[in-house]
This record gives structure tokens, sequence and C-alpha cells, in this order.
């Protein structure tokens, strides 16, 4: 698959009649994408967990007490209890992924260990879980309407307030998910 042909860097917009509960109403950022399947995040379905959870899960002690109330999201329904930190920079940690300029995801406790200090990435989004698709999967889900496709945007993932993140990347594209009938059609 050429670097043309990627998703990595895209939103996933899910469409209006999607019928899987795990990805109704969400926004995914697709952080790898090759002919062997995709990987993403989706950014827009807090969790009922907070980030004080996960650090006292980790026996971690911030250094800011308000870091306990940042939400943590439901990454996906992969490996729901792994913890996945998108992150608004390159650093590296021991285990980190590039999806694109100024925009990784990392796995490995010592994210979550620097942000507690204060020395973390200045924006972050902890989820639990990713969304998989095997080879070819998502390029038939694409193919059946399941979802709109987009270039992803820093400040929709790390600055947007979640309830807007869905419509806006959708509005960036020029689609009112509104406007968009869960009917299929057939002429």
């Amino acid at each position: 698959m050429s670097p043309e042909n990627t998703l990595t860097n895209h939103f996933l917009i899910a469409m209006p009649g999607m019928q899987d509960p795990n990805f109704a109403r969400t926004l995914t950022l697709v952080c790898e994408h090759s002919a062997q399947g995709a990987m993403g995040i989706t950014i827009n379905r807090p969790a009922n967990l907070k980030l004080g959870d996960i650090f006292e899960q980790l026996s971690i002690t911030p250094a800011d007490e308000s870091l306990n109330r940042a939400p943590v999201f439901q990454g996906g329904p992969v490996q729901a209890e792994r913890g996945f930190v998108l992150h608004n920079d390159n650093s590296v940690w021991d285990s980190s992924l590039s999806v694109a300029p100024g925009i990784s995801v990392t796995t490995s406790r010592d994210i979550l260990e620097a942000i507690a200090q204060g020395r973390g990435p200045g924006g972050f989004l902890m989820a639990l879980g990713y969304a998989g698709w095997t080879a070819g999967q998502l390029e038939q889900e694409l193919g059946h309407n399941a979802w709109l496709s987009g270039p992803a945007h820093q400040d929709i993932i790390f600055t947007l307030p979640v309830e807007q993140r869905l419509n806006l990347a959708a509005q960036r594209l020029g689609v009112d998910l509104n406007l968009i009938s869960s009917e299929a059609g057939h002429a």
C-alpha cells in the first residue's frame, strides 16, 4: 500500500447508519493503516474512568491533582484493558508509534509517569483499548459507506470539547451529520 493510499492520520467518522454499538456516533483516529490491516483510537467516547483511576492502579502520584479529573476514553473494543496515550509530540518513550508529525501513540508507563510529574506532552488523550481491522476489512467498510474519512486535525483531538469532536470533523469535510439519513436507499 503506497503512502498516498493509507488512511494513517485520518479520521473515521461513523455514518448515522452504523449498526455496530462499538462505533455508533464515534470519531476514530487511524494510527496505522497498511496492507495488513488498520489500528485506530476512538477519541469521542469517554469511559466511566478518570486519569486518577489509572494513576491509582499504577501507584503513580500526580504532582497536580487536577490531572486526576482528566477523562479516559474507550479507544475501541480490542484489548480494552490496555492503555494507549495519544499525544501531540514525537518525543521518544519506551513504546511509541509516530502517527504523523506532531502526533504519536504510546503504550508504555513512562509517559504516564512524565504526565503525572508535569514533564509529559502538552496535549494528550488517555484511552483504553483500540479499534482494529484485518487486511481489507476497513476498505470494505468504507466501500459500504459505514465511514466517512478525512484528514485528522490536532485541535479536534487535543483541545476541542468531546461533545463537539464528531460534528466538527464532519463539518471540515463539508458534511452535516444531522442531514444524513440512517436509512439506506436503492435506486
